[in-house]
């Protein structure tokens, strides 16, 4: 694999009917008709188990639904990584049900004997720069997010985990390592009456995409380059906004914070 994973889903059993259902999954027949390359890779592991990747920021979130769709007709846990983003992070799927799983996703992976690409290259992880992921929790104040998200997890939130900040559009939510598990599609769960603006950029902004939640769905995407998500109808422009910095400053999010390490 010449690039970077970004997802990857872990999966027992024969690494061809995993691909077709993979395909199924994200309706990518028209495009095998054509002759397009799905935008994954299956990577056969040393046992029961095998690894789906895929490598293009726009298909961010297919590790959900493959998992999921997988989990459903399997036996066995199947496990979700998202790789975009530091820390990695890990999902468990049981018929069709998430669970929280608090397992190191590399070490899950190499002990189910499909290790994922780049797992052990440190030197050349540290170097990349991940995309980011900040969300904007619309006519919403930091405290009223700070309660939906501990009401979710059923804990008090741990000093740093999360930056919360009031603004005039509502509560902007950003992890404070990069990585957002899920906690913006959690708040719009918890606050089901508001519209979460989900921005997954990269630095430089050439990878750009919003999705808009409401109950925990999502209800609109935008995204550039375009790529449309069956699932998820995609719209033009945001805000009234096309340009990714202009989205950006009517959702009142600073461009710099896709930028920080």
């Amino acid at each position: 694999m010449s690039r970077w994973p970004l997802w990857a889903v872990l999966a027992p059993g024969e690494p061809a009917q995993l691909e077709r259902r993979a395909r199924a999954t994200l309706v990518f027949e028209e495009d095998e008709e054509d002759g397009k390359e799905p935008p994954f890779e299956l990577i056969r592991g040393s046992g029961r188990y095998h690894a789906i990747v895929g490598t293009d920021p726009l298909h961010l979130g297919a590790e959900l639904r493959i998992a999921k769709a997988l989990s459903l007709e399997l036996d066995e846990p199947v496990y979700s990584v998202e790789c975009a983003k530091e820390p990695w992070a890990v999902t468990s799927w049981r018929n069709g049900a998430l669970g929280v799983e608090e397992a190191n996703p590399e070490a899950l992976a190499k002990s189910l004997g499909c290790p994922l690409p780049g797992s052990t290259k440190t030197s050349s992880r540290s170097a990349r720069k991940p995309l980011r992921t900040v969300a904007l929790i619309e006519g919403t104040r930091a405290e009223e997010a700070r309660r939906a998200l501990e009401k979710d997890y059923g804990e008090p939130l741990r000093q740093g985990r999360f930056h919360l900040a009031d603004t005039q559009q509502g509560t902007l939510l950003a992890s404070t390592t990069g990585g957002m598990s899920f906690a913006d599609i959690a708040v719009s769960e918890r606050l089901p009456h508001v519209k979460v603006y989900g921005v997954t950029a990269s630095p430089r902004l050439d990878m750009f995409s919003v999705t808009v939640l409401r109950a925990g769905d999502g209800i609109e995407r935008f995204t550039r380059p375009l790529r449309p998500d069956p699932c998820v109808p995609e719209v033009s422009e945001i805000k009234g906004e096309s340009m990714p910095e202009r989205i950006l400053a009517a959702l009142g999010i600073p461009a710099e914070w896709f930028r920080n390490e």
